[in-house]
């Protein structure tokens, strides 16, 4: 039996009333148009046999992240939580230092902005937004890379202008499953993960997939090349729970990212489904 602890390195929650989510007015995204809180995460992981989960941002709002570490420092299940603040502030350090004194301020483990909502594919390597990433650097913390294919190229300037930090990219960059497309993703995947600094998130997958028809034999060419560039040390499986009900539910993800490890050993495996997670959040469990 495995001793790998298994991690959801990848979900969100969120209570409407007490904070709106104004994405969600979408019409296709009426499905998860309701709150998402901690009883329904403990309900759907145990069914997954996960033990343990990320909880990441949803709102460009420091309070938000707040909010996400005081549930985390009374709600086990929670591990880390990767936050938000104004990385084109001046006073990135002193943000994360109110966020760290606060309750659950252990509990932060790295910082998140929404770049694939920027009009401007070069946002990740302004002067101001590198300042702030090299604060997150000097306080420890990582930095999860949220692109689509498009921004791929300023992500990597941005990694190698901070090589000394742990740049953790969310769902692969969003390629177009869809579409069927994979270059030029596949390319700029690569040169990302030639970077040692970089891991990456199986997770998300199957919203950039056809919702209603899509198998797993749709992810597997992307999740393919995602093993031959980071191999599975530098991969972790996330749920992108509850978006992920768009297209699939908890268990379903987590069993179609099973399948498509097919070809790993035990050990690998158990880095994806936990070990890479637990090692660059510093995350503790129980």
């Amino acid at each position: 039996m495995s001793a790998v602890i298994r991690i959801d390195a990848h979900h969100h929650l969120w209570n409407l009333s007490a904070r709106p989510q104004d994405w969600l007015d979408e019409p296709a995204l009426e499905p998860i148009r309701r709150d998402f809180g901690p009883a329904e995460l403990r309900a759907v992981t145990q069914r997954a046999g996960v033990d343990a989960t990320v909880l990441v941002q949803v709102l460009p709002d420091v309070e938000e992240t707040a909010e996400f570490l005081a549930l985390a420092d009374s709600f086990d299940l929670v591990a880390g939580v990767v936050g938000w603040v104004d990385l084109t502030a001046p006073d990135v350090a002193e943000q994360l230092d109110r966020l760290r004194r606060g309750p659950g301020g252990d509990r932060l483990t790295g910082v998140r902005h929404l770049v694939q909502s920027e009009p401007d594919p070069d946002w990740l390597v302004r002067p101001d937004v590198l300042a702030g990433l090299r604060a997150v650097r000097d306080a420890g913390l990582v930095y999860d890379v949220l692109t689509r294919p498009h921004q791929l190229p300023a992500a990597l300037e941005a990694v190698r202008a901070v090589p000394d930090m742990v740049f953790v990219l969310d769902h692969l960059s969003k390629p177009d499953i869809a579409g069927q497309e994979v270059e030029p993703w596949a390319t700029r995947l690569a040169e990302l993960a030639a970077e040692p600094n970089v891991v990456a998130k199986v997770s998300g997958l199957v919203t950039e997939a056809d919702w209603s028809r899509w198998t797993a034999a749709d992810l597997r060419p992307y999740v393919d090349i995602a093993l031959e560039a980071f191999g599975p040390d530098r991969l972790m499986v996330g749920s992108d729970w509850p978006v992920c009900l768009l297209a699939a539910d908890y268990e379903r993800v987590f069993a179609t990212a099973a399948e498509l490890l097919d070809g790993c050993s035990t050990a690998e495996r158990d880095q994806v489904f936990g070990g890479t997670a637990a090692r660059v959040y510093g995350v503790r469990t129980g």
